[in-house]
């Protein structure tokens, strides 16, 4: 009878501490989160995307009821912070706040980014997506995209564009565009987005892709003339504006931004991540914020379908990387 009481003891006591071990497992996981949040920018501060981070930061911290705080890790065309958050403890208390040049582009653009977009994150919300625009400068005599592609046509090569750089974007829009249009200009990179703008408006270049936030004061201006927007449609911040699709049938290059978490995360904990998104994306003044930006919202989107978007942009992007022959070693 000892002989039972006392493994009948170390019975009920393991079974307590077990039970103690279950509740505290599940009271960590349904109390995330219990500390601040690290939302990762791989790019520059004052970029569209850190705006977009730092808008949607404050919001997200108060529907889940801590801190979430924007880290900028830039570098390598946005490699060395997505590097960073793949790597990062998979207990969502990382993020990563990206765009789609750096996740959609640049595994085709680089032989070893150092991050596999699809294997190492989960998508949690699509925010918006951000148009470039065809900019000219205001003597040059093209008013039309039409007029352009009648110029270019009858003088192939002899036409320019800058760029922010080899393998940017703005590059492969206009590599895009010589594909799609048969035309050929003539691209000039330079070393980011202001100095390829500041030699358009200076006149020394005739045209830039650049994006909407970044060329909307310039063009209110009138320092610099829109030919089109390269969104399917046209932009809500410039109605006047054709889309490039107008004359061009077919183009599509705009640039999204999405929020990510490294892959891992629990499912509960990326659950609550997302419903916090969608509560956040559904806030007036988070969506007038980034209006204002010239961030066009998108249609509420399922975590798939936004896993469906990026890989049909990494599919898109990998063919013009390779008919352009840009590589960044």
């Amino acid at each position: 009878m000892t002989q039972w009481t006392s493994n009948s003891r170390r019975w009920v006591l393991a079974s307590l501490a077990a039970s103690a071990l279950c509740t505290q497992v599940a009271m960590a996981q349904s109390a995330y989160p219990s500390r601040p949040i690290l939302m990762v920018v791989p790019q520059a501060a004052g970029g569209t995307n850190d705006i977009v981070g730092r808008i949607v930061s404050q919001k997200l911290g108060e529907v889940l009821n801590t801190a979430v705080a924007v880290e900028n890790r830039p570098g390598a065309g946005g490699n060395v912070g997505t590097q960073f958050a793949a790597k990062a403890n998979k207990d969502g208390y990382t993020l990563l706040m990206t765009i789609s040049s750096s996740q959609a582009i640049n595994p085709a653009l680089y032989k070893n980014p150092g991050f596999d977009p699809v294997k190492d994150f989960k998508p949690v919300s699509l925010i918006g997506s951000v148009p470039n625009v065809l900019l000219a400068h205001p003597d040059f005599p093209a008013k039309s995209m039409k007029d352009l592609i009648q110029m270019a046509k009858a003088k192939p090569g002899h036409y320019q564009y800058a760029s922010a750089g080899n393998g940017t974007l703005n590059h492969l829009l206009g590599e895009m565009l010589n594909s799609m249009a048969s035309i050929d200009l003539q691209h000039v990179p330079y070393k980011g987005v202001a100095p390829a703008l500041n030699d358009v408006l200076g006149g020394q270049l005739p045209l830039v892709f650049a994006s909407l936030p970044a060329s909307l004061s310039h063009i209110k201006a009138g320092k610099l003339k829109p030919l089109a927007v390269s969104s399917p449609k046209r932009s809500p911040s410039l109605p006047d504006v054709p889309a490039l699709a107008e004359s061009v049938p077919g183009y599509r290059g705009t640039l999204w931004i999405g929020l990510f978490a490294p892959a891992g995360v629990p499912n509960d904990v990326l659950s609550k991540l997302q419903s916090g998104m969608t509560q956040t994306l559904a806030n007036k003044d988070v969506r007038d914020k980034l209006e204002l930006q010239g961030v066009e919202l998108a249609a509420p989107t399922t975590p798939e379908q936004f896993a469906a978007l990026l890989q049909d942009d990494m599919v898109m992007w990998a063919r013009i990387v390779k008919s352009s022959g840009a590589s960044i070693d």
